[in-house]
């Protein structure tokens, strides 16, 4: 029932991240924005690519801005300027582009030789969140326990060459859904506690990349109560750095030193300095876009059809206001916003009969890093790891757009599952995207039996 902010949670905050190749003449700088918001508009993207790449001339495809997705950010968007507090949007976002640039020029003042050491943890704060309603006979977005939830906690240390830790990277794949219609507080969600806890903890900057958390959110979660946003974010930090602390020191890996008889005989192990084959291998860099077409749906809603359905529930709002029904009013309006968000999509998205969806790869190492946009189910992220098991895997949704939106798998279409519904792309373009990802990164590891396969 509020249209603005009654006051701040939390503090949102952007994290930003320069990355280049120890060798300068093997490829160019990247630049990952992690910022606290749910969505930016696609123009809002591109002036914070701008901003940044005529600050630092780096490429603007080297730039990736990538969203933590906390729904507690509310809807920074000029659209709705109309609305009430909708005058401080503008200058906001004006501000925020300009922000961006300069912690890219302070980033890149600060460049220093740097190790990455990868960790896999776990976390159940994540649970499945399509949940069928028995009585209403219908899935609804809540709190599913028998669902499937991928609790993979997949951390990077950044830690310069005497081995003081610089920052820490934490890849999750959760909504941060905490706070729902109750809140009327701008907050980071759980997002804010998390890195709270590992920043006091460990030091330096923590950077949070979020995964494919599509059908994914807290466990407990669409409640009013920041204290259990805190809660959930401190249980992931917790496990982070749970984590932290089994990880090696930078620059060496733990081999097997031989047996020692002593009650028995005991194999033992020590963390040797990296082989120089290990070495190499640690310092490759490649980065590279690509762009995979995923049809539209064939019953995609028209931009009439949904203005003539909002029309529809405006008039139904205007008459429970009149009544005095405040129940009705609040299910009108969600119907209304419901409309709106379905507008901006139709709006926004590419012309034609397919969405061009631009992504980012990254080798860095034994490493692969994944930046998508839009939304994306957690099957996406547990192929790709499962594929690629001898590597540390990134994946990271919601860069530098949020279309096409959600894009489900094609068993979940049909069932009037809330992501299916409002999902622009057809059945079966997740599967087609985890296909095309994982043929280029098997030849970009190994292009020469790529090759002799072919």
């Amino acid at each position: 029932m509020h249209d603005r902010a009654t006051g701040v949670h939390r503090p949102l905050e952007a994290t930003l991240l320069w990355l280049e190749p120890a060798a300068p003449t093997t490829g160019e700088p990247q630049i990952i924005v992690a910022v606290d918001h749910c969505i930016l508009d696609a123009q809002e993207l591109r002036s914070i690519r701008q901003s940044i790449q005529n600050t630092t001339n780096v490429g603007y495809d080297n730039i990736l801005v990538a969203m933590s997705h906390t729904h507690g950010a509310g809807w920074m968007s000029r659209t709705r300027s109309n609305l009430p507090g909708g005058e401080l949007l503008g200058p906001y976002l004006d501000d925020l582009a300009a922000k961006m640039a300069d912690l890219a020029r302070e980033a890149q003042s600060r460049v220093a030789p740097a190790t990455i050491i990868y960790g896999l943890g776990r976390c159940n704060l994540a649970a499945h969140r399509d949940f069928f309603d028995e009585e209403r006979s219908r899935y609804v977005c809540g709190f599913n326990p028998t669902g499937r939830a991928d609790d993979t906690l997949l951390l990077a240390r950044i830690s310069d060459p005497v081995g003081t830790h610089l920052s820490t990277i934490v890849n999750y794949a959760c909504h941060p859904t905490t706070l729902a219609w109750d809140n009327t507080l701008i907050s980071p969600d759980w997002v804010g506690a998390m890195r709270e806890v590992i920043e006091q903890t460990e030091g330096g900057l923590c950077l949070f990349l979020q995964g494919a958390s599509g059908d994914l959110g807290p466990r407990e979660g669409f409640v009013g109560d920041t204290a259990i946003a805190d809660r959930n974010g401190r249980q992931v930090g917790y496990a982070a750095i749970s984590t932290l602390a089994t990880l090696p020191p930078p620059g060496t890996e733990y081999r097997y030193a031989g047996s020692v008889v002593s009650g028995t005989e005991i194999g033992t192990w020590k963390h040797e300095p990296l082989t120089d084959n290990t070495q190499r291998h640690s310092n490759q860099w490649h980065w590279e876009q690509l762009v995979v077409d995923l049809p539209y749906r064939h019953d995609l809603p028209t931009l009439e059809q949904t203005t003539s359905e909002q029309e529809q529930w405006l008039a139904e709002e205007a008459l429970a206001r009149a009544a005095n029904d405040e129940f009705r009013v609040r299910d009108c309006r969600a119907q209304v916003e419901q409309r709106t968000r379905q507008l901006t999509r139709l709006k926004n998205l590419v012309p034609g009969r397919s969405y061009p969806l631009t992504l980012r790869l990254g080798i860095l190492g034994y490493a692969i890093w994944v930046f998508v946009p839009g939304e994306l189910y957690q099957i996406f992220q547990i192929a790709l790891r499962e594929r690629f098991a001898d590597h540390p895997v990134i994946v990271t949704t919601l860069t530098n757009d949020w279309q096409p939106g959600y894009i489900p798998p094609a068993n979940t279409y049909g069932y009037n599952i809330y992501q299916e519904v409002i999902a622009a792309t057809s059945p079966g373009c997740l599967e087609a995207l985890i296909e095309t990802i994982s043929r280029r990164l098997k030849h970009l590891l190994n292009p020469t039996n790529t090759r002799q396969e072919s």
